[in-house]
């Protein structure tokens, strides 16, 4: 029998790669550690945000966790098998928890330990805080959903604690003893929600546990926002997610790697003002459509995205200020018309559309994509479109294609295409989801070569109704290309309605000039003028 009474935690210093000195070591050989009437150990807990600077030395790190033989990798060893027996005991309880509604968590945890359903300890006080623990984790769920325990998800995450304990810890608990050492584990990726709070279970039971994620998401920040049970550690770099590494990496980094990987980090972080090339090139794109006069147009057209009022980026995502403008009739200054419209066709980014419509429209019938590819919230999910059979993109760089499901996915939700004949906002929707999917070669040369942060491509129109008319498929494509954060400037000499047939009037600025031209050609640059742009395009 044990000389104390209760089991205390302290949290060690994980900072940077500080948790690597610590985790081998047994409890009695960390600081702090004392027994008298209370155990008190460090423990080794929190959550790996990111990749350090060194892409090889952080996966030959997991993999050192693994081959140690010291450590559960649990995501890569999850056991969901349970007896029968255990299932209805289970069912049985979470039964009473629908029937008696408001049933308190200590009377829960009162009715699984007379089912057993709980592993015990020779060690009383370990015995003991395994209860504990377990109320603080149920009444953590209850009060992280509206619905408590009523919650449609607990029945799933109530079933899995139970399971997993008895897989797991009830075996790791059997073999230590806990006054020298505690079980250590490790999560690698992405977790769910009965995942999570397990991961949360050993942790108030006082194991090792850390989480890594080399993406950069935090899922259990939702279960431990002010890191009470487990510190963060932000890594400067993220990556893909990788397979767990069970064989040893086999390239490594130079000194010199690592070193342009710190130095790229200071010059280069968020807020710097400093963006090197393709920076954000797994970043999410997000236009801020400007409000601009007609003279600001085309002087704003010149400048790189991060000098445009209202640029801001993170790692995450890129804000990026565009303009979408309509250009009614022509000016009386026809020289200056066609000098400001020149203007904007002689850069490097620009595509000139002068036949339409410039689409085809998309007629199959994409009903059975559309919904297999939305989330539990209604909106289409980034990896369950890019995951499709019918997704077109798979050729595409990772972020290219996350790039083009995102827009889709904020064009569709908060859709800014005009209804036809009694259409509900679910055939707007899925009108814009159908004709985004069938992207033309030109469209995706246009995504492919567009730095965020850097020069803004562009589209300009001149549709002077000689060359056929604007389409509602041109209107779509329009949209996505406003949501991605592409300039878009419609010139209509005749001064008629084209885009406003098919996209609301509020989401582009419409500039009006002094003369209406109804048979209007458009006027190529001057040679001169062609022989100047050839010539600054090759400095």
């Amino acid at each position: 029998m044990s000389d104390y009474s209760s089991i205390n935690m302290t949290q060690a210093e994980i900072d940077s790669d500080k948790w690597k000195l610590v985790l081998y070591k047994n409890l009695n050989e960390r600081t702090p550690y004392e027994k008298n009437e209370q155990l008190t150990f460090c423990q080794v807990s929190g959550r790996i945000v990111g990749i350090g600077y060194d892409e090889s030395d952080y996966y030959l790190s997991l993999y050192e966790l693994y081959a140690s033989n010291q450590v559960h990798v649990l995501s890569e060893s999850l056991n969901k098998e349970i007896t029968s027996e255990m299932f209805q005991s289970v069912q049985k309880i979470h039964m009473i928890i629908q029937k008696e509604n408001g049933l308190s968590v200590n009377r829960i945890v009162a009715f699984m330990e007379g089912e057993r359903l709980i592993p015990g300890h020779s060690n009383h006080p370990l015995h003991r805080l395994l209860r504990k623990s377990l109320i603080s984790v149920l009444d953590t769920f209850q009060k992280n959903h509206k619905d408590g325990l009523n919650d449609p998800d607990f029945r799933r995450v109530f079933v899995d604690l139970v399971k997993w304990s008895w897989n797991h810890l009830d075996p790791w608990l059997k073999e230590i003893n806990p006054e020298v050492e505690m079980p250590r584990v490790i999560w690698y990726g992405d977790a769910t929600k009965s995942q999570l709070y397990f991961l949360y279970y050993m942790m108030t039971i006082g194991c090792d546990v850390l989480i890594f994620h080399p993406e950069g998401k935090d899922q259990f920040a939702a279960l431990d926002p002010d890191q009470n049970i487990s510190k963060v550690v932000h890594h400067p770099t993220k990556g893909e997610l990788e397979p767990f590494p069970t064989e040893k990496p086999d390239r490594q980094s130079t000194v010199a790697y690592r070193a342009t990987q710190e130095l790229n980090d200071v010059l280069f972080h968020e807020g710097s003002q400093l963006y090197k090339p393709w920076q954000f090139r797994d970043s999410l794109p997000s236009s801020v459509t400007l409000k601009t006069t007609y003279d600001e147009l085309f002087l704003i057209s010149k400048e790189k995205a991060f000098v445009r009022p209202n640029f801001h980026a993170t790692r995450e995502q890129v804000e990026i200020p565009s303009i979408f403008a309509k250009i009614m009739g022509v000016s009386e200054n026809k020289k200056e018309y066609w000098s400001r419209l020149h203007s904007l066709i002689e850069d490097k980014n620009t595509v000139l559309i002068q036949h339409f419509p410039f689409t085809t429209e998309v007629k199959a019938n994409h009903t059975f994509h559309y919904q297999h590819a939305t989330g539990k919230d209604g909106t289409l999910d980034v990896e369950k479109m890019i995951s499709g059979n019918w997704w077109q993109y798979n050729h595409l760089p990772g972020g290219v294609q996350r790039a083009i499901a995102y827009v889709i996915s904020k064009m569709c939700e908060s859709p800014r295409l005009l209804p036809l004949n009694h259409e509900r906002i679910e055939d707007v929707q899925l009108y814009l989801f159908t004709q985004a999917t069938d992207l033309s070669p030109e469209d995706l040369k246009i995504i492919q070569k567009f730095d965020y942060s850097q020069d803004v491509p562009k589209l300009v129109l001149f549709n002077n109704e000689m060359n056929g008319m604007l389409s509602r498929s041109d209107a779509a494509r329009l949209l996505f290309f406003n949501e991605l954060g592409v300039d878009i400037t419609v010139y209509n000499p005749p001064g008629h309605n084209c885009i406003e047939q098919y996209i609301e009037s509020n989401v582009f600025d419409t500039h009006w000039l002094e003369d209406m031209s109804f048979e209007l050609e458009f006027k190529e640059p001057s040679f001169v003028r062609r022989m100047f742009k050839t010539l600054k395009s090759q400095k």
